[in-house]
């Protein structure tokens, strides 16, 4: 029998996101009191339900770790060494209006590497996980198969939410008016971290988003997709081509070298 002690830092992950998931897929399509972010974000009563259930796990079996919700924020010492990352319901809008394309997100920072994490997909049942070296999928009977991405599909996921840090220089928008993208791949628009975890899967070819610097190290919504694409062998940075946690923002995440290359020179091209 595996204890508490004996369970490592990705089953944490695994089963901390697979909680939230739970919550958010016993409270889809109630009535939710919605709470006010400000320039059009907002939060739901899942949202909440489902961090507080991602939290007791973490404190039950890391007690001493430091944790940063979306919702309740940072706990724990700044500076501390591991730091879990905590995104409830990535999707928030989509699930207000009955979308299931959401995500649970669940990420250890540990020092200056997300060494295990979890994308849980309340809907399908899936969780996506990796312990930093691997990645795989388990499905709702407890088998886990390993992600092997696919530039196969020619489908590009790509965020159109606001803000948009790049524009004028980058609007993901007109990448996907580029005669090179039309010619080569699909669109699709999901607004949810979930697709970041599609790549890893051979899902999507890939996926493109604006953003601010520092995406990687300390962000409750991309550290975990990120993670697992790069245990998955994508190809993974911004749209400047430099390490996410490096260069100007941005994220573009490829199943291969070619794909990632086309979408990265179009992005350069706007720049």
């Amino acid at each position: 029998m595996v204890t508490m002690d004996m369970e490592s830092d990705a089953q944490v992950a695994l089963r901390a996101a697979s909680a939230g998931a739970a919550v958010v897929r016993e409270m889809y399509g109630a009535s939710l009191a919605r709470y006010e972010k400000g320039g059009g974000d907002f939060a739901t009563a899942a949202d909440i339900a489902a961090e507080e259930a991602v939290l007791d796990v973490l404190r039950a079996a890391r007690p001493e770790d430091a944790v940063t919700g979306e919702e309740s924020g940072a706990t724990g010492a700044a500076g501390a060494g591991r730091r879990w990352l905590v995104d409830p319901l990535c999707g928030t809008l989509n699930y207000a209006v009955g979308n299931m394309l959401v995500a649970v997100n669940v990420a250890l920072r540990d020092a200056s590497r997300v060494t295990a994490a979890a994308s849980a997909d309340p809907f399908s049942g899936e969780v996506f996980w990796t312990d930093g070296a691997g990645a795989w999928v388990r499905r709702e009977d407890g088998r886990d198969e390993r992600l092997i991405p696919s530039a196969g599909s020619r489908l590009v996921d790509v965020n159109l939410d606001p803000p948009f840090p790049h524009a004028p220089a980058f609007r993901a928008v007109e990448l996907m008016a580029a005669p090179e993208f039309v010619a080569g791949f699909r669109p699709r628009v999901v607004s949810s971290t979930v697709a970041v975890a599609w790549v890893a899967a051979g899902r999507r070819a890939a996926y493109v988003t604006d953003g601010g610097p520092g995406l990687r190290l300390d962000s409750v919504h991309f550290a975990a997709g990120i993670a697992l694409c790069e245990a998955a062998g994508c190809v993974v940075t911004g749209i400047d081509g430099l390490p996410v946690d490096q260069g100007a923002g941005g994220l573009v995440v490829a199943a291969d070298r070619e794909t990632h290359g086309v979408l990265l020179g179009l992005a350069q091209e706007q720049r």
